[in-house]
């Protein structure tokens, strides 16, 4: 009966450790990111890039944009690009602000560079207004790419020579540029959003350049080329909220490569708020949960026209994807491993801090040195980012005399039942955290709520607020809920 009961309590104790192991393939997936970050030195497509020039059609959709596009427009005209070979098509979707005009002024003081398309009805969203833009220039043999852009975003004058350099390759079918947060007045949300885009942009596409395939193409700045367009149809794919993340994919499935060219950069406006940000990030969650559906006989399938379905881009997907779960799986085997075998949780809570701690470390350090005009007003907000509970719990992993002193500082005994309760709460930290970010959502629009909802992300971590919204994107399309495409309000905050 011993005999039974132990071996039982092994294989318990194993599948729990295995439970530890896939919850912390995000954090070993990040890792290994990072490891091949420094290929992209090496495995690049520079060597196939040359200064070309094709005829550029840029299709920008507006929305009530009176505020922004003016802005806009005139910085296009400005680019280091021959003006001759630089159309700017405004489509206006139906705006009932004063838009029209400031466009209409636009196209008149710059005859046949600018043109102001007016759709009577709109609200239909995003990928509708851009195929009413893309049947007209496509429907042009002069254009030759096309160059999908929001109306808030400021281009930097080199910026579309370093993308269309890449087109010179016919092999590529779109170029993407780096989206930097640039605002003028920032707050602490827009500088963890900063840091974020280094991450996410910067360092992740580049990663994405040596394993081969793209996950996304920054809505706000995308250039294709016509075959890659007509490619796939010649028009944005609708039914989704994540349109360019569908286009991504489907120019790749169609043969061609998509590019990261990080040099070429665009800056845009960016929430202020966690409510606008979370509706902005919601709509960003639920579309990749809407193409994780339809793409389902793509991922781990290996192909030798595209890369999309290899493991290393699907292990990548997956674990943005389901990120929550896998924390949430990892914290619930850890308490169960805690209550029956206390010493084993110990150390394999250690070991998963110090490696988290570790990656980072390495993964700050590398992204911040990529933007450092980015990073030197960013500088509290990426040592922050994983958020101050984490800090300590990585602390309390590398010097495990830390939790013994603060206990002591926060006036506790140190009783086992003690160190029991506060070992629940450094388990289950993933998913206290994430409750710490609804929370501060709630608490925002209150008298005062500013304050304690930025003090919540910086306690629970930027991370686990992009976690909460993925939460809250599970609950959306689980009920069915309304998928109506809710434009990010922007007012010009640019620093141009």
């Amino acid at each position: 009966m011993t005999a039974d009961l132990t071996w039982l309590q092994t294989a318990v104790v194993i599948l729990l450790l295995l439970c530890v192991l896939v919850g912390t393939l995000p954090v070993i997936n990040t890792g290994l990111q990072f490891l091949s970050l420094p290929l992209h030195a090496f495995r690049n497509h520079y060597g196939k890039a040359a200064p070309f020039h094709p005829n550029v059609a840029v299709v920008i959709p507006a929305w009530n944009e009176g505020r922004v596009i003016g802005p806009a427009i005139e910085r296009l005209l400005q680019l280091e690009y021959p003006a001759e070979r630089l159309r700017v098509f405004v489509v206006d979707d139906a705006s009932d602000d004063d838009t029209p005009e400031v466009v209409a002024a636009k196209a008149a003081a710059h005859p046949g560079r600018v043109v102001h398309l007016r759709r009577q009805v709109g609200g239909e969203g995003k990928a509708h207004t851009l195929n009413h833009g893309l049947d007209v220039v496509l429907a042009d043999e002069w254009t030759e790419a096309v160059l999908i852009m929001d109306a808030d975003v400021i281009f930097a004058r080199d910026s579309l020579r370093k993308l269309t350099r890449h087109l010179a390759d016919e092999k590529v079918g779109a170029v993407t540029a780096y989206i930097a947060e640039g605002s003028r007045d920032r707050n602490y949300l827009t500088r963890f959003i900063a840091v974020e885009y280094i991450i996410g942009q910067l360092s992740a596409r580049r990663t994405q350049n040596v394993l081969g395939a793209m996950a996304c193409l920054a809505g706000g700045a995308q250039l294709h080329s016509r075959a890659n367009l007509e490619a796939i149809g010649g028009r944005i794919p609708a039914g989704t909220l994540a349109e360019d993340t569908m286009t991504t994919f489907e120019g790749q499935l169609k043969g061609r490569r998509a590019v990261f060219e990080p040099h070429a950069r665009v800056l845009a406006e960016e929430p202020r708020s966690i409510d606008a940000l979370w509706k902005q990030r919601l709509r960003w969650a639920r579309g990749n949960i809407q193409l994780t559906s339809i793409y389902r006989s793509l991922w781990f399938r290996p192909s030798k026209e595209h890369a999309l379905g290899s493991f290393s881009f699907g292990l990548a997907w997956f674990t943005i994807l389901l990120l929550p779960a896998f924390m949430l799986l990892a914290a619930a085997a850890l308490l169960v491993l805690l209550i029956l075998h206390s010493d084993i949780a110990e150390f394999v809570f250690r070991f998963m801090w110090i490696a988290a701690a570790c990656i980072y470390l390495f993964s700050i350090l590398f992204s911040v040195q990529l933007d450092p005009k980015t990073s030197r007003h960013a500088w509290r907000e990426a040592i922050m980012f994983p958020g101050l509970g984490a800090l300590l719990l990585m602390l309390i992993a590398l010097f495990p005399w830390a939790f013994d002193a603060l206990i002591r500082a926060l006036g506790g005994s140190l009783t086992e039942q003690t160190r029991f309760a506060w070992a629940v709460v450094f388990f289950l930290w993933g998913p206290i955290s994430m409750l710490g970010i609804w929370l501060a959502r709630a608490v925002e629009p209150l008298p005062g709520g500013r304050f304690l909802a930025g003090l919540l992300v910086y306690i629970c971590g930027y991370g686990s607020l992009l976690c909460a919204v993925t939460v809250d994107s599970y609950l959306k399309e689980w009920r069915r809920a309304d998928a109506t495409w809710i434009k990010t309000e922007k007012i010009g905050r640019v620093d141009s």
